[in-house]
């Protein structure tokens, strides 16, 4: 097949995409290169492999993580390329957030619905990709990966420009009380990112907007609001084009958002 990717246009000195589920029949689509959600060693493998021949670089330089909905960010630097396989796959173990000042090495998270948010400082070209689900974004992942882009690189928020690619929107994603409670303990401005919709099961369900919960972190973090891209696209809604574990379950392809430097 033809790989098709939604190209995001942050800078001139970045590539950063997010893949569709492509033509293939099934739960793991035409394309899907994340190993850890059932699919199989061969098709993840002929996928990556295909992902790689279209960006130019070699399978050692696709970073993908094995995620956990946790707050672990992992810096990939000369000292991780040097590692060997295994290393390297125990050092992305639990990792929900990667950054690299690498060029020619792409880095991204997997999501069905969670939110994958790419950042650029353009100024000093520092990239990172962060997989924010409702319990990543409570634990303020987004910040955490600005925080250690600054440590460890001496990054600006003023520099930085960022996607918020496609996930679910606040119409499908019905979440539970205690959902609600952990954004309002966390500090979240719930009258800005939750409302209450009538539920299928009578009543009223609260609706969390995870996309505006991520833009507010940015930009508490001093990201300008004129920065911040914010795709709109629904993946529960959309999900023929994109993968959605609510509509899919767990076993399932994952879209991969990723980043790389020229």
């Amino acid at each position: 097949m033809i790989l098709k990717l939604l190209k995001y246009s942050i800078s001139p000195s970045t590539i950063a995409f997010s893949t569709y589920r492509g033509e293939g029949v099934g739960c793991y689509g035409g394309f899907n290169i994340t190993p850890y959600c059932g699919d199989t060693p061969e098709h993840v493998a002929e996928c990556r492999k295909e992902l790689c021949d279209l960006l130019g670089i070699t399978d050692k330089q696709l970073i993908l993580p094995y995620q956990t909905h946790c707050d672990k960010v992992a810096i990939i630097d000369t000292g991780f390329m040097q590692l060997d396989e295994r290393e390297q796959k125990e050092a992305l173990n639990g990792v929900d957030s990667v950054i690299t000042a690498l060029p020619r090495t792409c880095i991204g998270v997997s999501t069905a619905d969670c939110i994958p948010v790419l950042l650029h400082d353009t100024k000093l070209n520092v990239i990172a990709a962060i997989h924010a689900g409702w319990r990543g974004t409570v634990a303020r992942i987004v910040e955490k990966t600005t925080t250690a882009m600054e440590l460890h690189y001496g990054c600006c928020a003023d520099d930085i420009k960022a996607v918020i690619a496609p996930g679910i929107s606040i119409d499908a994603f019905e979440v539970g009380d205690e959902v609600y409670d952990a954004f309002e303990t966390s500090g979240f401005p719930m009258q800005k990112i939750a409302r209450r919709y009538p539920s299928a099961e009578n009543g009223e369900k609260w609706h969390i907007d995870l996309w505006k919960a991520n833009s507010h972190i940015l930009q508490e973090c001093g990201v300008k609001k004129e920065n911040i891209r914010i795709t709109g696209i629904c993946t529960f809604t959309q999900h023929e084009e994109f993968f959605s574990a609510r509509r899919l379950g767990i076993k399932s392809g994952r879209i991969f958002t990723g980043i790389m430097l020229k």
